[in-house]
């Protein structure tokens, strides 16, 4: 039997004797634990969750560990996770939240963490409603009042006036902005500007705009339900608009980026992309 290579990754990781089929990927584990991306990461890094490399240095995890874990954790998780719903849910919610997220930002030493944390609480909220547990109703509050709750915080970090702006928007027909209110956190903690397009953005008026704003950068967000085709073709037309006028272009969210996408860079972490955030406005300076 052929195996294919495995390295073993850099944090209290080991090696597997096992066929490749018997490993998971990262989307394997995020739709078992009901995570995000950065959470899986972040396990890994840890050392909760042990993993190997491909060759081509994607991580695999063996499935029951990844299930014994989720078990374990279930409980811990599910109340913590309560604790940030009902608050949600109350109607002095975006207030109460404000502070939760100065606390967590307290606990984990920076924006970007708590972006990452927060976004596995959508990945939570998302799974309850599709589970039945939060109606559709409750799920949109919770969302929108988080999203407020954010923006409130964003806002309250200081900039430089000469600070470079981001153009925010999601892909055409998509309406799910959370994921762009965690990009923004991770900007202004990076001293960047936003500027929002917002939701369900055609490519042609995105391309506009950057025209008329002349941005530095441009991050545009697609959740999982995105037509992988119509992706394509956005990423297309906004990429060659970037390129045009040296724009950066960051493509992020669960949607299916062209990968490598024909120009800019796709991103899955919100820790690896606030460090390009920071690096890149450094560079920009420095011209």
């Amino acid at each position: 039997m052929n195996y294919t290579p495995l390295e073993i990754d850099s944090f209290d990781c080991y090696y597997l004797v096992m066929s490749p089929q018997g490993l998971i990927t990262t989307a394997e584990v995020c739709r078992i634990a009901g995570v995000g991306p950065t959470a899986v990461k972040r396990w890994a890094d840890q050392g909760l969750l042990r993993c190997v490399k491909t060759g081509g240095g994607h991580r695999r995890f063996e499935r029951a560990q990844v299930e014994a874990l989720v078990r374990a954790g279930a409980s811990e998780a599910s109340e913590a996770w309560n604790d940030w719903i009902g608050a949600l849910l109350d109607e002095n919610g975006i207030y109460a939240t404000e502070g939760r997220l100065m606390t967590e930002r307290s606990r984990l030493g920076s924006w970007y963490q708590v972006a990452a944390r927060m976004g596995d609480l959508l990945a939570v909220v998302g799974r309850r409603w599709v589970e039945g547990t939060l109606s559709i109703g409750e799920e949109h509050l919770i969302t929108a009042r988080l999203q407020r709750a954010l923006a409130r915080v964003s806002e309250s970090l200081p900039l430089a006036t000469d600070a470079p702006r981001c153009l925010l928007a999601t892909a055409e027909a998509d309406e799910h902005t959370g994921g762009l209110s965690l990009v923004e956190l991770c900007l202004r903690e990076a001293g960047w500007r936003t500027l929002w397009a917002g939701a369900r953005m055609p490519s042609a008026e995105v391309a506009a705009e950057i025209v008329r704003l002349k941005p530095a950068m441009v991050a545009l967000s697609a959740s999982a339900t995105a037509d992988p085709a119509v992706l394509a073709r956005q990423a297309d037309v906004v990429g060659q608009a970037c390129r045009q006028l040296d724009v950066a272009l960051a493509l992020g969210g669960a949607g299916a980026w062209p990968d490598p996408p024909p120009y800019g860079s796709r991103w899955r972490a919100l820790e690896a992309f606030s460090g390009f955030a920071d690096s890149y406005r450094e560079s920009r300076a420095a011209r």
